[in-house]
């Protein structure tokens, strides 16, 4: 069982959906691609833990921007 609350909104971001949520005291967020041809984020949501929803979301974006440039350095 979760020790979340319920999720609050979803943000997106190139390509990706962002699902912040309370996580113990703090925030998290959630990252899964919204298309076939994008990466899944292999990292626990627990990574993002922040004391803000923003920093947690900014975190999130942080990963997807490193997610992305190392998928285009291989191609």
């Amino acid at each position: 069982m979760r020790s979340q609350m319920a999720t609050t909104e979803t943000r997106r971001y190139r390509g990706f959906k962002i699902v912040p949520m309370r996580q113990w005291a703090g925030w998290c967020a959630e990252v899964y691609p919204t298309r076939a041809d994008l990466p899944f984020l292999a990292q626990s949501t627990l990574r993002t833990l922040a004391s803000r929803k923003e920093t947690a979301v900014a975190k999130a974006k942080q990963s997807i921007n490193s997610l992305l440039a190392s998928v285009d350095r291989r191609h």
